[in-house]
């Protein structure tokens, strides 16, 4: 995997105003921490790190360059983005450091490739999830998982132990979790057949037959 380098450096944090002052002047606040890091506040310019990272798909690793020995040289993944609700502009980040030597689990995007033989008989191709997790080492953590999908007709499923994942990387869930199936076509149900209207309480009875009208007259007359 590709290690993307980014500007970083320590800012104050807790003072209030900060945030908003930060963002005026094009740069994004965040932390760094750790399991083996104490959080430390930075700031990352907003132009390099929505160009850089942000855009990514998946999980990149972020190498900072920065002039301070608390963050010189650290190795990170985004954990955590905060998107303003109508700007969409990102107004936070959560940096969390990894070791490179050690494992790591992290969720991974799914590309369903191929048309599959069902869709081609009129079905339609349905994605159970869009990513998958897996465990590896951060160097190996593939960029997305790519999913075969042309074999499968309508009622079949294709499940993770049908995927071959690159080596080194191992799935975090049991061999018949299922990521896609194809369903048949949908059938537009028949309009209902239009019912006679139901007698209206109270409405006037329909004139008799004129068979029947005689009939009355005769017997009226006997």
């Amino acid at each position: 995997m590709e290690t993307v380098e980014i500007q970083a450096e320590p800012r104050a944090a807790g003072k209030k105003g900060s945030a908003k002052r930060l963002r005026r002047e094009g740069k994004i606040p965040g932390v760094f921490y750790g399991p083996k890091t104490g959080t430390v506040s930075l700031e990352v310019g907003e132009k390099e790190f929505v160009t850089r990272v942000a855009g990514l798909e998946g999980s990149h690793l972020v190498r900072f360059q920065s002039g301070s020995p608390l963050l010189s040289n650290k190795v990170a993944l985004v954990k955590e983005l905060q998107i303003h609700p109508v700007t969409e502009d990102v107004v936070h980040v959560d940096f969390y450091e990894v070791d490179l030597a050690e494992k790591i689990q992290v969720k991974v995007p799914l590309h369903f490739v191929g048309k599959a033989e069902g869709v081609v008989r009129g079905g339609i191709l349905q994605p159970i999830v869009r990513e998958i997790e897996v465990e590896c080492l951060p160097v190996e953590i593939p960029e997305y998982v790519e999913v075969e999908v042309s074999s499968l007709d309508i009622g079949h499923s294709l499940h993770i132990g049908d995927v071959t994942l690159p080596g080194g990387v191992v799935a975090l869930h049991e061999p018949n979790f299922t990521l896609v199936t194809v369903v048949p076509p949908t059938v537009e149900e028949a309009a209902p057949t239009a019912e006679a209207p139901a007698a209206v309480e109270g409405a006037e009875a329909a004139p008799a037959a004129p068979e029947e009208e005689k009939k009355k007259e005769e017997g009226s007359g006997s």
